[in-house]
């Protein structure tokens, strides 16, 4: 898909398993393999539940998983601790999907901005009203809101102080975790306006975790398609309607309008509930929802295969 020497981390065999009433196990990630590209957007898409935040959360080293190894410039950062953890901080950052949840609210925003700044001995504190507005203009706000406090903002613009302060550090990877689903569509628009520009300034990389397949395929470079713990799909964005195969990619594209604004098409809705994470069989997890399920879905489970040139699917109707 893209240079391989460009792989600037790489999550290898990545499963996570939490434990539940009865003695049970709810596996939120199984052997998930994904890479991140410099200067490239990966989008996770899946429904709710589906672990798409719990695998972002090991690249930002905010949990750890069971199994698996995340490298990052040579180092297996599940294994890192103290100083060398700490200084990961720099390198990769987060924004969260509610910035009022992540902000202190006793804060005022050019010292939730700086705060990163100060921690990392970046400036002085004599700097800090000057940082600020640096930043708050890079993200296309008035310098003036430096002195204002979280409350006082839109949700758009908190947004957007939470940017500043994601890209204050100027880290090599952001992820952002359903950063744009608590806001209004047009606001959505800038938002996803502003972190393409940013890209394309800086060559960051990034992570963009969303459940609308519609508003991952225009933000991000390739697509990885997340059900119930598992890597279903991974293709390129561009012309993602036509290419996909999976049918949950299938479904997901057919639940939403037209990636290419034609509303004639009629919306189609997956009419069933996923099942249980712990209840799920030895087969296709996907195989009771899905119309085009065969015998050896319900007994065997698929494995993520290339089927193009730029394209992997985890289904028995592609690789047998």
């Amino acid at each position: 898909m893209f240079d391989e020497k460009d792989v600037i981390l790489e999550a290898k065999h990545i499963t996570r398993r939490f434990p539940a009433a009865g003695g049970k196990k709810l596996t939120a990630c199984e052997d998930v393999n994904l890479k991140l590209y410099k200067g490239k957007t990966l989008g996770l898409v899946g429904e709710s539940g589906c672990g798409k935040s719990t695998f972002m959360k090991f690249l930002v080293a905010l949990d750890k998983p069971d199994d698996g190894e995340i490298i990052y410039r040579g180092k297996d950062i599940t294994k890192l601790k103290g100083e060398e953890l700490r200084q990961l901080r720099q390198n990769i950052q987060m924004v969260f999907q509610d910035p009022a949840a992540s902000f202190n609210p006793k804060m005022k925003v050019k010292d939730i901005i700086c705060e990163p700044l100060l921690n990392f001995g970046k400036i002085r504190k004599k700097d800090k009203d000057a940082a600020a507005r640096k930043y708050l203009e890079m993200v296309e706000l008035s310098p003036d809101m430096a002195d204002r406090y979280p409350h006082n903002m839109s949700g758009g613009q908190r947004q957007r102080v939470a940017i500043a302060r994601a890209i204050a550090l100027e880290p090599e990877i952001i992820i952002f975790d359903e950063a744009t689903s608590q806001l209004d569509v047009s606001v959505q628009k800038t938002i996803i306006e502003l972190i393409t520009k940013l890209q394309m300034e800086k060559q960051i990389t990034m992570g963009f975790i969303c459940h609308d397949i519609a508003l991952v395929s225009s933000v991000a470079h390739y697509v990885a398609v997340m059900y119930l713990g598992k890597i279903v799909e991974i293709l390129p964005s561009e012309g993602l309607e036509k290419t996909a195969k999976h049918p949950y990619t299938r479904a997901l594209i057919n639940a939403v309008f037209d990636l290419n604004m034609d509303f004639s098409r009629k919306i189609e809705s997956i009419e069933s509930e996923p099942p249980s994470p712990l209840e799920v069989h030895k087969g296709c997890n996907f195989c009771d929802r899905c119309d085009r399920a065969m015998e050896i879905c319900r007994r065997e489970a698929p494995v993520l295969k290339t089927v193009g040139d730029d394209q992997m699917v985890a289904c028995h109707l592609y690789t047998k």
